[in-house]
């Protein structure tokens, strides 16, 4: 009878290791999504703490939920001068911020909903009421900004812990 070769006890030791290796990162790699949950119970303030740590500087900042196609404005008076805009946002898709003087249209920007940074500069001509709008169509989605005179730097993100629950992973 022809039976098939036994392989050395050290490559089935190898063989299961690899197989133990291969299992315990899909669990760590889905335990880094699982806590994210969903933005309805997110946790605004936890998330902007480490997505958009305040500068220094801000004169307008804003952070919440879009839950709907319904845009989110805040305002504030700022004086004449070049401004920079930090935005982020998860979720997936995109968010757009129109910003308006005095109730003019002065200029829009946009961030994919990725946990990335983007930036726009403002250049605001004369001194009066800033209102900055941010609304999405790919709603729901968690957003922070703020905006800051020209040359301050957006403090840098605190490094995440494995499965912190910040970032949120979409299926």
């Amino acid at each position: 009878m022809l039976s098939a070769p036994t392989l050395p006890l050290r490559a089935i030791t190898i063989r299961r290791l690899l197989a133990a290796a291969a299992g315990a990162a899909v669990v760590l790699g889905a335990a880094a999504c699982a806590p994210g949950g969903s933005v309805e119970s997110a946790d605004v303030n936890a998330w902007k703490a480490t997505a958009l740590p305040s500068a220094g500087g801000v004169v307008l900042a804003d952070a919440g939920k879009i839950l709907n196609r319904d845009p989110v404005a805040k305002a504030a008076s700022v004086p004449a001068g070049s401004y920079t805009l930090t935005m982020t946002c998860d979720g997936g898709g995109k968010e757009f911020f129109e910003v308006t003087l005095d109730g003019n249209h002065l200029t829009e920007a946009g961030a994919a909903c990725n946990s990335s940074r983007e930036t726009a500069r403002i250049t605001v001509p004369t001194a009066g009421t800033l209102k900055i709008s941010a609304s999405s169509v790919d709603a729901p989605l968690i957003f922070a900004y703020q905006l800051t005179p020209a040359g301050y730097a957006a403090a840098p993100r605190p490094p995440l812990p494995l499965g912190s629950g910040h970032g949120f992973c979409w299926g």
